[in-house]
């Protein structure tokens, strides 16, 4: 069966399952000082899906903005009710530990951008939230572990999947053994990426399809299998005459080794659209298509389509934004570890410049415990 021993952050399948892993829902009781929220970064992310979010929160509220555009944080505070205070711009960010109001900071810049925001935050005295790839590299990381530990400070990695109801439902169904013994996992996750964005720039994404939208084949290989892999292959196809891709790879193929024998097959692309997650046990298949993606989820239990679970048990929030806010606030509050701290960002990079180095290489690279 699927290794149920592995490390604590395994995703908690099912609503009642991740309120325990989160440490049940009393940790924060109506009426307790909600957790306030710092923004940095009103670009699409930041602005467009985690602000509108937290009107589904329990135990987190908004309650600053950090952004290099004056008249567009005043907008948004505006709108958002964040008084006049908790306004910041990338000059004046270290003021924030003058500011009780934040308890966390939420990093939605680019990635270079992660490592410094994050270290910024730890030394202001707060906790902070970062999205994911974490940094643009393992080093990076390591620092960021390191600051945020100096300083007593909590770090979360947004990983929102493990907040999202379908992949929640995937969980459960397979540690419950529905499909039997695992033998085969594949995901393949991509979209077409327009030339322009910054996430095409090595020096600000870090690297190309595998850090953006790879990472999410590489987590649910991770969360879905329960397993942490031993070795990688890794084959990259790219069209250097392209412009989109003279900095970063396009199509990354990688093959992960499991120590229970499970093999993963996974691919990243950046010049076609695909979101899809498949579990093949020897007793059946679990199927999400697309299993990613912000809404419109959809999941298939059996031996092929013909069993589709169109109402999974709702994840530990009213959203996955929702549920991923409050949990960072819950183990504020509780001082607990998040499910996916820091230390889950670095071992997704490890790996990830792991299949860097096998596709550069053309050859098999074992991982390190």
């Amino acid at each position: 069966m699927i290794d149920q021993h592995r490390r604590g952050f395994v995703l908690a399948a099912g609503g009642a399952l991740a309120a325990t892993a989160v440490g049940s829902p009393a940790l924060a009781q109506p009426g307790d000082k909600k957790i306030g929220y710092a923004i940095v970064g009103l670009g699409g992310y930041g602005l467009g899906i985690i602000i509108p979010q937290f009107k589904n929160c329990q135990h987190s509220k908004l309650v600053a903005l950090v952004s290099g555009d004056p008249d567009k944080a005043r907008r948004v505070a505006a709108e958002y009710g964040v008084p006049e205070k908790g306004i910041y711009n990338y000059e004046n960010y270290d003021s924030i530990r003058d500011n009780p109001d934040i308890d966390v900071v939420y990093v939605c810049l680019p990635v270079s951008m992660h490592a410094e925001y994050t270290i910024r935050a730890a030394k202001a005295g707060k906790h902070v939230l970062c999205e994911k790839p974490m940094a643009v590299s393992s080093a990076e990381c390591e620092k960021m572990i390191a600051a945020c530990k100096a300083a007593g400070r909590k770090l979360m990695i947004g990983y929102r999947c493990h907040f999202e109801a379908f992949n929640l439902e995937a969980v459960r169904r397979a540690r419950a053994g529905e499909i039997g013994q695992l033998r085969y996992f594949r995901s393949e996750h991509g979209f077409v990426q327009r030339d322009g964005s910054w996430r095409l720039k090595k020096a600000m994404s870090g690297g190309g399809s595998l850090m953006d939208i790879g990472i999410y084949a590489l987590q649910a290989a991770r969360y879905m299998t329960g397993e942490e892999p031993v070795a990688v292959y890794a084959h990259e196809q790219t069209d250097r005459k392209d412009v989109r891709f003279r900095e970063v790879e396009d199509m990354i193929q990688f093959e992960l080794e499991f120590p229970s024998g499970v093999i993963g097959s996974c691919m990243s692309m950046y010049s076609a659209n695909q979101n899809h997650i498949l579990l093949m046990g020897d007793k059946g298949r679990i199927e999400l298509e697309p299993g990613t993606s912000y809404s419109g989820n959809r999941l298939w239990v059996g031996r092929g389509r013909e069993t589709e679970i169109t109402a999974p048990p709702p994840g530990p929030g009213a959203t996955q934004w929702a549920g991923q806010l409050d949990h960072m606030a819950r183990c504020v509050v509780s001082d607990r570890q998040p499910i996916v701290a820091g230390e889950e960002g670095l071992r997704d990079m490890r790996i990830i410049e792991a299949i860097y180095q096998s596709a550069r290489e053309k050859r098999r690279i074992a991982l390190r415990a």
